[in-house]
């Protein structure tokens, strides 16, 4: 038999239900039970609602990590045929100017004329006089000619006439130690009008030799400097008066010249920025009087072929600076004797390729860079995020401050600040520096110098990246865009004190006192 209390309850709860079906109800009995039941219920609706609170945010957690991961595989897949779409277009294009190219040469070509400018393609293991282009997928030649060029004049202030002398030719060819070695008799570059062009790559030593007397020579010095502009001025009287050399310099510099004495209207300038192109088909020899950057300055004036360079130091660091300025006369006289040692310090050729672009030779005007160029994301506060790809084959994937494509003459540069590695400037090769990536296995890359590499901006990135160009000419990536780097055919000649190797390693070691400590004492313990 129940208990009574729950015999009660249960008889009391039929009761009321009995009562309440009737209709009849007893108001004291009625309002007891009321009370007992909205406290019972307050109590169970507060639990069960924190508890449904808690299946409702989880749910919605799962919700929005669902809608997220869509989004990301719906922008991926976006990105993903964007690209695809891209390349498309880019092979469609290229397989049309193939095909016009291939009509044509079916048909009359008509030859040159030698008195004008022509690009002549040659490939770099090939020597010979005619062959068929050799342009990569991005346009770019690995071998490039330039003849001579008879519009450029420059106004002589004494004589008001605009004679030139023939520029000076030489030969660069591999240096070894001892005679009885046929290496040195092996020939890389041997053109008439003395242009540079890469034709090989080599780990040896590289030796130039006059085959006529310079007659051109270029002083670039660093401004706002009385020391360069007086050193500027006496090393410019003496290439004169000792050297019979013919003298240019910057209309900057032969403003300050003439301001100091009108005894340099001798020195000869150009007018115009278009004639700057042309200036290596005459120049036998550029002098620089300043640090690296000054280098680097010479550098960016020659868009192709660059006409050897003696860098003299009077900068803060020298890495590519091997001369000292207070030996100018013995150092120079040594150069212009020859033979001397160069350095082929390799540059870089970048193009920017806008999203807009309807094929990739629809690109920016070409940028040599001799020491890097910089990928970073500027003023954004979100990380960078660049898509890589090496040969047209997906390297990996930028997040962080952004990355450094460097020569290995700028190893020492901002890629070294970066953790990349220092290297040899002879080494042909591109180095592939993360500035402070979002990973701690993103280690630098040292890659070939054949390679191609394209860095584009996802269109799934939060942000636009900035590209700069050895510290200059900032550009502006947004999404879709892409800058394509390779090595550029014209290196940069710079002659060496001693050799490539020697003033390398006398380079970091003086301007960076590297691996410099104090000697281990030699008498505390030996082994026995």
């Amino acid at each position: 038999m129940p208990p009574p209390s729950k015999l009660n309850s249960a008889d009391n709860a039929s009761a009321s239900c009995h009562q309440s079906e009737n209709g009849y109800t007893d108001s004291a009995y009625s309002v007891h039970h009321e009370k007992d039941l909205v406290d019972l219920l307050q109590f169970s609706s507060a639990k069960e609602s924190d508890d449904h609170l808690k299946e409702f945010s989880e749910a919605l957690r799962t919700v929005a990590k669902a809608l997220r991961r869509a989004a990301e595989g719906k922008a991926a897949a976006q990105a993903e045929a964007a690209e695809w779409k891209r390349k498309y277009s880019l092979e469609k294009e290229r397989n049309r100017k193939l095909e016009v190219e291939r009509i044509e040469s079916n048909g009359d070509r008509k030859e040159p004329r030698a008195d004008a400018v022509t690009n002549q393609t040659v490939p770099c293991n090939q020597r010979i006089e005619h062959c068929e282009p050799c342009c990569g997928r991005d346009g770019i030649c690995s071998h490039d000619v330039l003849q001579n060029e008879e519009n450029f004049t420059v106004s002589d202030a004494r004589t008001g006439r605009n004679e030139w002398k023939r520029k000076a030719s030489f030969k660069l060819s591999w240096w070894c130690k001892g005679e009885d070695s046929d290496q040195h008799k092996h020939d890389i570059v041997s053109f008439e009008k003395g242009n540079i062009t890469t034709a090989e790559r080599s780990s040896k030593q590289i030796s130039l030799k006059w085959e006529s007397d310079p007659q051109n020579v270029l002083v670039l010095t660093k401004p706002h400097s009385i020391t360069v502009r007086v050193l500027c001025s006496e090393l410019v009287r003496w290439l004169k008066e000792e050297k019979r050399l013919d003298v240019f310099v910057e209309p900057r510099v032969k403003s300050e010249l003439l301001a100091e004495s009108t005894y340099f209207n001798f020195v000869r300038t150009w007018e115009d920025e278009k004639e700057i192109a042309f200036l290596h088909t005459k120049l036998d020899l550029v002098v620089t009087l300043g640090g690296d950057g000054t280098v680097l300055w010479a550098a960016s004036m020659f868009k192709g072929p660059v006409p050897p360079v003696v860098p003299f130091s009077l900068g803060s660091l020298g890495f590519m600076t091997p001369f000292h300025s207070e030996d100018y006369r013995e150092c120079l006289e040594s150069v212009l004797k020859g033979p001397v040692s160069i350095t082929l310090r390799h540059r870089l050729q970048c193009h920017v390729i806008r999203d807009a672009a309807k094929s990739e030779y629809e690109r920016e005007e070409p940028i040599l860079v001799l020491n890097e160029v910089t990928i970073d994301r500027g003023i954004s506060s979100f990380l960078t995020n660049l898509e890589c790809y090496c040969d047209d084959t997906f390297v990996t994937r930028v997040q962080g401050d952004g990355l450094i494509l460097s020569t290995t003459s700028g190893s020492t540069a901002y890629s070294l600040a970066a953790g990349g590695s220092m290297v040899h400037p002879q080494v042909p090769g591109i180095l592939f520096t993360p500035i402070c990536p979002h990973s701690l296995s993103f280690r630098p890359l040292i890659l070939p110098e054949h390679v191609t590499l394209r860095i584009q901006v996802p269109f799934n990135s939060r942000g636009h990246a900035w590209a700069s160009f050895d510290g200059k000419d900032r550009k502006e990536l947004a999404a879709g865009d892409a800058l394509v780097c390779s090595m550029a055919p014209w290196p940069v000649p710079t002659a060496c004190h001693r050799d490539s190797t020697s003033d390398f390693l006398q380079s970091i070691h003086e301007g960076l006192h590297w691996n410099v400590r104090k000697t281990q004492s030699f008498d505390g313990p030996r082994d026995a």
